[in-house]
C-alpha cells in the first residue's frame, strides 16, 4: 500500500453516511467516536445519517448488545434519520433480515463472472503455499479461478460445497481517502476473497458494501483498521455498478486508531474503552462527546471545550488527522469537569440524583420524589459542590455528610492525616467558641468570624491546623465542601455533636 499527499476530494452535494456496528459486546469509545464523526458530518452538511445493525454472525451477536447500542446512542443524543427503530425507504436495517437480498446479489455476481466457486479448503491452500516455497500463511493462491465444469462436478460428487470468491483484477487499486489522501494498493497485493461461505452464509465482505450500495451511502467513514479491506470494496463496487445494484462509488475516509496506555491500540477489553463504565463513574454526555471529538479532530488552535452545536457547525471530516489519537482519561475527566460547571444548577442536581440514590444517600432516584429536607440540603449544597467535582460520581462523597443526620462520622484513612499538631485542643476551643452562637445566627459569616477569632487570632494557630480537625469532624473526609457553609447547612445541633464526638473518639482515631 502506498499513501501520498493529494488534494482531498469534494463531498457529494447530498451526503449520506452510515453507522453500522455489530452487536458484539458493550459499546466502546472507538465505536462511539465513529458514530459521532458520521453524525457530525451529516448534521454539518444537512445530509442523512443512516443507522443499521450488522448482525449476521449468530455465534457472536446478541440482542443484549443490540439494545445497549441503542441505549448508548439515545443517552448521547446521536439521533439518526433512517434505520433501526425509525424506519426508512431501504429497510430492513438489520442484516439478519436481509438474507434474500444478499443471495440475489451473490447470484448476479456469479452469473456475470465477477465471482466464482472455490472448493479449496484452508488446509489445501496452506499445503500449496508450502509446496510453492511460500509461507503457508500467504493466503489464497487463485487455484479455483479457472476450474472446469468437470472439476467442479467432481468436487460436488465428493460432497464438497463451494464458497464464492470475488475475482480481483490484475491492476493497482487506488482511491482518494478523505483523511489520508491518495492511497494505492499494488496489483496482486489483495487476493481473491470469500463473500459467501460454503454453507451459504454471506460474509461482511459482501453484506457491508451491498447494504451501502442499496442505501445509497456516498461517504463511508470508518476506522483505520478497515483500511486494508477498502480495495476489496472498491472492486466489488465496480461490479455492483456494472450490474445496476450500485449507483455510484462512495468516498472513503479512514479515521485514526484510538490508542490506550503504552501506545497500544485501545482494546474492547480495556476499562477506558467501556462507554457505560464512563457513565457509571459520572461522565456526562456533553463532556464525553467533547473529548471523543478530540480523538483525531480539533475545533481550533488551543481550544478544547465546545458544545455539540459548535462541533456540528465546524466539523469537516477532511480536517480529521490521520495520526493515531491517544485516549487520556485525565484529560477526558478535566473536560468533563468543565461541562459539569456549565450545567444549569437544577440540571446538575437532576443528573446527580441517580448517583446519590445508588449510593443510598437519598430516598429516590428523581428530584421530584425526594423529601423536602433532601431537596433543601442539595439546593444549598449545589453551588458549593458543582464547581468542585469532575464526575457526577464524586457528588456523593461531597454531599453525603450534609445529607446525613449522624452525629459522628468516623474519619476516612486519608482524612486522619489532617489531624496533626494538637487536634484535641483545636476541637475543645472550637466547641467552647461555638456553643454560645444562637441557632438563628448559625450562618456562614458568623461561624467564620467566630472560629477565626478563637483559633487564629486568639490561639495563634495556622489556618490548616485550625480548620483541619473541624473539617474532618464535619465530613469524615479529606476533601469536602467549604467548611463554614457546610456547618450552616447541617445546623448547630449536629455540627456541635460531630465536633464533640470526634473529640471523644480522638485517641481511638489516632491510635
Amino acid at each position: 500500500m502506498k499513501n501520498r499527499e493529494h488534494a482531498k476530494p469534494q463531498l457529494p452535494e447530498n451526503v449520506r453516511v452510515r453507522f453500522c456496528p455489530s452487536p458484539t459486546g458493550i459499546p466502546h469509545v472507538g465505536m462511539v467516536r465513529t458514530a459521532l464523526f458520521n453524525w457530525a458530518e451529516a448534521r454539518h452538511t444537512g445530509g442523512t445519517f443512516v443507522f443499521r445493525i450488522e448482525d449476521t454472525d449468530a455465534q457472536r451477536d446478541s440482542e443484549e448488545s443490540f439494545n445497549q447500542i441503542i441505549e448508548a446512542l439515545d443517552w448521547l443524543g446521536l439521533d439518526w434519520d433512517e434505520g433501526v427503530r425509525v424506519g426508512g425507504p431501504d429497510g430492513p436495517y438489520r442484516q439478519s433480515e436481509r438474507g434474500g437480498i444478499y443471495q440475489d446479489v451473490a447470484n448476479k455476481l456469479l452469473e456475470a463472472g465477477y465471482a466464482y466457486e472455490s472448493f479449496s479448503t484452508p488446509e489445501e491452500i496452506e499445503a500449496r503455499n508450502v509446496a510453492a516455497g511460500r509461507p503457508k500463511e500467504f493466503g489464497y493462491d487463485g487455484y479455483d479461478r479457472n476450474l472446469t465444469e468437470e472439476q467442479k462436478a467432481a468436487f460436488r460428487a465428493a460432497g464438497r460445497k463451494p464458497a464464492l470468491r470475488i475475482r480481483m483484477p490484475d491492476e493497482d487499486v487506488s482511491f482518494n481517502d478523505l483523511i489520508r489522501g491518495e492511497i494505492t494498493f499494488k496489483a496482486g497485493s489483495v487476493p481473491d476473497y470469500v463473500i459467501v461461505r460454503p454453507n451459504g452464509d454471506p460474509l461482511y465482505t459482501l453484506t457491508n458494501p451491498v447494504d451501502d450500495a442499496l442505501m445509497r451511502i456516498n461517504v463511508v467513514l470508518r476506522g483505520e483498521d478497515l483500511l486494508s479491506s477498502t480495495p476489496r470494496q472498491i472492486v466489488l463496487y465496480r461490479y455492483l455498478m456494472d450490474l445496476g445494484v450500485a449507483q455510484e462509488m462512495p468516498l472513503f475516509g479512514h479515521m485514526p486508531y484510538v490508542m490506550g496506555q503504552g501506545n497500544k491500540k485501545l482494546s474492547k477489553r480495556d476499562p477506558e474503552s467501556n462507554l457505560f463504565l464512563h457513565r457509571e463513574h459520572g461522565f456526562i454526555k456533553e463532556g464525553l462527546l467533547n473529548y471523543l471529538a478530540l480523538l483525531g479532530w480539533s475545533i481550533g488552535p488551543d481550544r478544547d471545550i465546545f458544545s455539540m452545536d459548535e462541533m456540528v457547525k465546524a466539523f469537516d471530516v477532511r480536517d480529521v488527522k490521520a495520526n493515531p489519537a491517544r485516549f487520556d482519561i485525565d484529560k477526558a475527566t478535566a473536560i468533563n469537569a468543565e461541562h459539569i460547571r456549565m450545567l444549569e444548577e437544577q440540571d446538575f442536581l437532576n443528573r446527580s440524583i441517580p448517583y446519590l440514590f445508588n449510593e443510598g444517600l437519598v430516598s429516590a432516584a428523581e428530584w421530584d420524589s425526594l423529601a423536602d429536607h433532601e431537596r433543601g440540603v442539595l439546593t444549598a449544597a449545589a453551588p458549593l459542590v458543582q464547581s468542585r467535582v469532575r464526575l457526577l460520581g464524586e457528588v456523593g462523597g461531597m454531599v453525603g455528610s450534609l445529607l446525613s443526620d449522624a452525629d459522628y462520622l468516623p474519619p476516612a484513612d486519608d482524612a486522619r492525616k489532617q489531624l496533626k499538631g494538637n487536634p484535641g485542643e483545636v476541637l475543645d476551643l472550637a466547641v467552647a467558641a461555638l456553643k454560645d452562637v444562637p441557632e438563628d445566627q448559625w450562618l456562614t459569616d458568623t461561624l467564620h468570624e467566630t472560629l477565626n477569632k478563637a483559633l487564629i487570632e486568639d490561639a495563634g494557630l495556622k489556618p490548616r491546623a485550625a480548620f483541619g480537625p473541624i473539617r474532618v469532624a464535619m465530613s469524615g473526609r479529606r476533601v469536602s465542601p467549604p467548611l463554614f457553609e457546610s456547618m450552616e447547612i447541617v445546623g448547630k445541633d449536629i455540627s456541635m455533636k460531630r465536633l464533640e464526638n470526634l473529640r471523644a473518639h480522638l485517641d481511638e482515631v489516632l491510635s
